[in-house]
């Protein structure tokens, strides 16, 4: 969790010209592309390696075109300056480009006074370094003064945009129901199209009915003129018949041969009448199914015009909505084109905001590149003062030499050793002194206020002006006045000790301090001030808050800091500010939410305490915080957008919290009250927050899918010390329970799940998943820290892991060692299987690879014949499993070496044992050692520091279906994700 530290390289002192040249022409280009010569060139002209003219040609030269050109000319006219140009450039890019620095000679940038070579005065430095710093903080206020500015505007034109996206959104959607309503138009007016249709259809049917109609019509026509015809026909007959009749009575007798015509015309009359009626019924029966079929006709043709008239009905609405919806499209259509019209004017808006942040952008480097010219000018103009200055104070030490000399000669001639005292004290009273530039890289938090009145009026204070303008002529006479006012006498001696300590003069008379000023053998007060320490310092200043990179620390009353501001977040976001209680010491110092909790630094009992809560999670932050009493100090890094992003997530439930890490449960927890989760041994969990809203003794955390990191079921379970205090509690409910018959309990044992897993840590005291209290001062913590809460025990409930995805195959690792013996050469002849072989090797190269830990177990001693991780990886790299004839040493020497085995226990009894009495006679091993074996090798399981398969001795029945089980297992374990905890063994 913490960061990788930079590797200290040789140190520079020691290198000579040509190696430094060599190291910087080896990082040239990038020097060259990474540096803006205007911000290194006030430092090299303080160190006296680049002249006036030099900066000149390189800021103002048109041959040099672009900053890289610039950057190369600066360097060639470093490296005319030999050693000390090199040195000067490193301790420039040391203090303004520090990764820069670190890239370039491997070392990690520091700006104590002992890094830097003494090319320039520590004075000088010191100044340099003020103003520097102070620079550094006016650009960073600008430069967020400026993206405040941009982030303003690019919200409002954000908000801008996402309203014209919601009208967008609005128009898109009444196309869409444009484009509907149009399709169910067409749809309408298809249907309108197959009604025509059909009703032509329909006309065309009635018209061939009436037309049938009308030939039925003429045929019932001619049927009746035909029955008419029958009607005469059959009257005539009648009446013929009635004369023959007649006639035949009168003839009877005449003419037998007329009786029989007679006869025959009778037999045919009575044919001729049951005729007639049959004919008759046939016409009548044609006549109504002719007047039926009429009458259907005329029902179908009334529904048909019904039909017709509803048809135009909803052809002349359906029109009507064919003229709203044109309306209706072309208004969507002139919204659509003053949209497009409006983002085109956005857009044009954006482009023009560029181009003026890019202008903006220009002017600012062009007003940097001036301020650093006119920085320079400034520093020339102090130096010939500083020159002026000395040369004054020379010459009025040699003039208070004279004054004090002949004030001796007068004292000698009147004989009054206690005038001559007073006089040479008035002298040396008068002789003007020189005040010290001061650090001001620090802010006092007590009186922030005044500070900031004083950073604000810029020109009323010259001396210690944070300004980067140039002096005027009342700030070079203020300055003048000032350093005649203070002392110019001191020396490196005190220099350390004057920068934090004024005098403090003895509660006395004046006869008591003459002694002191005075000296035995006639030396001057200046001497006595370079040698001798004053009786009593004070601090000049009170502790302050220091910004070291951009970390800012803070002094403060600490007691009940949790009732002054409120914390968010955990190990994964960090921990955070949230809430600051108004008129609390917190909120006074200026603490403010946002702002990542780095550090804490307290005094208890007399002993200093260090906690680091960069990568705590929120119960041991809160934990810590509520522990500190005093005075504290607190390490603040601002991080506003990562603190946003955290409340944003909070908010919409993405994240009950800021914590995020995976453990491994070491007992079985059943389902409690409250949602608690029931996890087994062995179980991963997802724990996503260490103090869950309405709990204080428990955590939240989730099951996690085997083969992906996926959250399964969630709930709340206890946390560490309540979880510890639970697996205690187990341990002694499992050695006070009544002991079961030996069959019995030997059933029952094989059927049961493993209940704990016995875990323990060196960490004694404090829950060993913490990070903030170090090692170091745990001891002192555990001895005087009664709220923390402690643990005589070494128990661990959880362990901490952290997951792994092998690449590739993992290899196999078969337990007991017996059994795996037996098994494994049966494993290598499967396909995708390879059994690892021993090398022999060398007595040189056996020790290289033993000093490297890559001998993972030697097969004899003193033939060098061994299996080693290269081997193994040589069989990895195949694609293939690795099948490991080895036992439980291996398997931390292949994690260091990031490969995971795959680990099978097949468990044992009597029963199995049996089943494999004959394998075991052919390798001269027998049932006894075999379960020796395994009793012997299960309990180092729980010891690994990874999870691995057991195979029930039931599950089983022979050595066939017992191979068939393990490449089953092998399938699935090389799915899973591999959890792996530290070694804490």
């Amino acid at each position: 969790m913490a960061g990788d530290c930079v590797s200290e390289g040789r140190d520079l002192g020691e290198m000579g010209e040509e190696e430094l040249w060599e190291l910087i022409n080896d990082n040239r280009h990038r020097i060259s592309l990474g540096v803006r010569p205007c911000i290194l060139i006030p430092y090299l002209r303080q160190a006296r390696v680049l002249s006036e003219m030099d900066e000149d040609e390189i800021v103002s030269c048109h041959n040099l075109t672009n900053r890289s050109m610039r950057t190369s000319y600066m360097l060639d006219l470093l490296r005319t300056q030999g050693r000390n140009g090199a040195v000067a450039l490193l301790e420039s890019l040391m203090i303004h480009y520090p990764t820069l620095y670190t890239q370039v000679t491997g070392r990690k940038p520091s700006t104590e006074p002992s890094r830097f070579s003494g090319l320039i005065k520590y004075s000088e430095l010191t100044e340099y370094l003020v103003r520097a710093v102070t620079g550094m903080q006016k650009e960073l206020q600008e430069a967020r003064c400026e993206a405040s500015r941009k982030s303003a505007r690019c919200a409002s034109l954000e908000m801008e945009i996402r309203q014209i996206m919601e009208l967008e959104e609005k128009s898109r959607c009444l196309q869409s129901e444009n484009e509907r309503m149009r399709r169910q138009l067409c749809s309408l007016q298809h249907d309108v199209t197959k009604l025509k249709d059909e009703k032509c259809d329909l006309y065309m049917r009635y018209t061939a009915a009436i037309e049938e109609k009308s030939a039925v019509n003429m045929r019932l026509h001619d049927l009746n003129l035909q029955m008419y015809q029958l009607q005469t026909e059959l009257q005539k007959a009648q009446t013929e018949n009635e004369f023959q009749k007649r006639r035949s009575l009168r003839c009877v007798s005449e003419n037998p041969q007329l009786q029989e015509e007679v006869r025959s015309l009778r037999c045919q009359l009575v044919k001729a009448e049951k005729l007639d009626p049959a004919r008759q019924d046939i016409l009548a029966q044609d006549l109504a199914e002719a007047i039926d079929s009429q009458v259907e006709l005329a029902e179908q043709l009334r529904c048909y015009r019904e039909e017709n008239e509803q048809l135009l009905a909803e052809k002349k609405g359906l029109l009507d909505q064919k003229e709203s919806l044109s309306l209706q499209v072309q208004q969507l259509t002139l919204d659509c084109n003053m949209h497009q019209q409006k983002n085109t004017v956005i857009q044009n808006q954006m482009k023009e905001l560029q181009a003026e942040r890019d202008q903006a952008y220009l002017s600012r480097d062009e007003a940097q590149a001036m301020i650093a010219r006119i920085l320079a000018e400034k520093d020339t103009l102090r130096c010939q003062l500083v020159e002026l200055q000395e040369l004054v104070f020379s010459l009025q030490t040699k003039r208070s030499s004279r004054e004090q000399q002949s004030c001796d000669e007068m004292s000698e001639d009147c004989e009054s050793p206690g005038s001559g005292y007073e006089e040479s004290s008035l002298a040396s009273s008068r002789i003007p002194t020189r005040r010290r530039l001061r650090r001001m890289d620090a802010v006092n938090p007590m009186s922030q206020i005044s500070c900031n009145a004083e950073c604000e009026d810029g020109a009323a204070s010259s001396v210690r002006s944070r300004n980067a303008e140039p002096p005027s002529p009342e700030s070079l006479r203020r300055r003048v006045d000032t350093l005649y006012a203070a002392s110019s006498l001191e020396t490196a001696e005190t220099e350390s000790i004057f920068d934090d300590f004024v005098f403090i003069a003895n509660v006395g008379s004046e006869d008591k301090q003459t002694p002191m000023l005075s000296s035995s053998d006639g030396s001057s007060s200046d001497g006595q001030s370079r040698t001798s320490v004053p009786p009593f310092l004070m601090r000049s200043r009170p502790k302050a808050i220091r910004v070291n990179g951009r970390v800012l620390s803070i002094s403060l009353q600490g007691d009940a800091l949790l009732s002054q501001l409120a914390v968010v977040g955990g190990n994964k976001t960090g921990v955070f500010v949230h809430q600051v209680t108004e008129g609390s010491v917190a909120h006074t110092v200026g603490i403010s939410p946002g702002s990542q909790i780095v550090e804490v630094k307290y005094e208890q009992n007399q002993k200093a305490l260090r906690m680091v809560l960069e990568d705590s999670t929120l119960e041991e932050a809160m934990w810590a915080l509520g522990q500190v009493k005093g005075l504290c100090h607190l390490s603040l890094r601002p991080r506003q957008d990562d603190y946003e992003a955290l409340l944003q997530q909070l908010q919409s439930s993405e994240k009950s919290s800021g914590d995020s890490f995976y453990v491994r449960v070491n007992m079985s927890l059943p389902v409690g009250p409250n949602g608690t989760l029931a996890v087994s041994c062995n179980d991963i969990l997802h724990v996503t927050n260490t103090r869950p809203a309405g709990t204080e003794d428990s955590w939240h955390a989730s099951q996690v899918h085997p083969c992906q990191l996926l959250n399964l079921q969630s709930g709340n379970v206890p946390n560490y010390y309540r979880a510890q205090r639970l697996l205690i509690r187990a341990i002694e409910d499992m050695n006070f329970q009544t002991k079961k018959p030996v069959k019995f309990g030997r059933v029952v044992d094989q059927n049961k799940q493993k209940a704990v897993r016995i875990v323990g840590t060196r960490c004694q005291g404090r829950n060993p998943l913490w990070v903030s209290v170090e090692d170091d001062l745990t001891k002192s913590s555990e001895s005087g820290d009664a709220s923390a809460p402690k643990s005589c025990l070494t128990l661990m409930p959880y362990s901490l892991v952290t997951p792994h995805f092998p690449p590739i195959c993992r290899p196999v690792l078969l337990l007991p060692t017996i059994l795996g013996n037996i098994l494994n050469k049966k494993m290598a002849d499967w396909q995708g299987f390879q059994l690892c072989e021993p090398e022999v090797l060398s007595a040189s190269e056996h020790a290289a690879q033993l000093q490297r830990s890559e001998i993972l177990e030697e097969c004899e001693q003193g033939r060098n014949c061994c299996y080693t991780l290269q081997s193994v990886e040589k069989i990895m790299k195949k694609g293939i499993h690795c099948v490991l004839p080895l036992g439980l040493d291996c398997v931390r020497r292949l994690h260091r070496a990031e490969i995971f085995p795959i680990i099978i226990f097949i468990g044992q009894s009597a029963r199995s044992a049996r089943k494999l009495r004959s394998k075991l006679q052919r390798h001269s091993q027998s049932e006894e050692q075999l379960l020796a074996c395994s009793r012997s090798e299960e309990p180092l399981l729980d010891k690994l520091p990874c999870l691995y398969h057991s195979v029930a001795p039931d599950s089983w029945c022979d050595q066939a279906s017992l191979l068939t089980t393990l490449r089953t297992i092998i399938w699935e374990e090389q799915k899973k994700i591999v959890w792996v905890e530290p070694d804490l063994w």
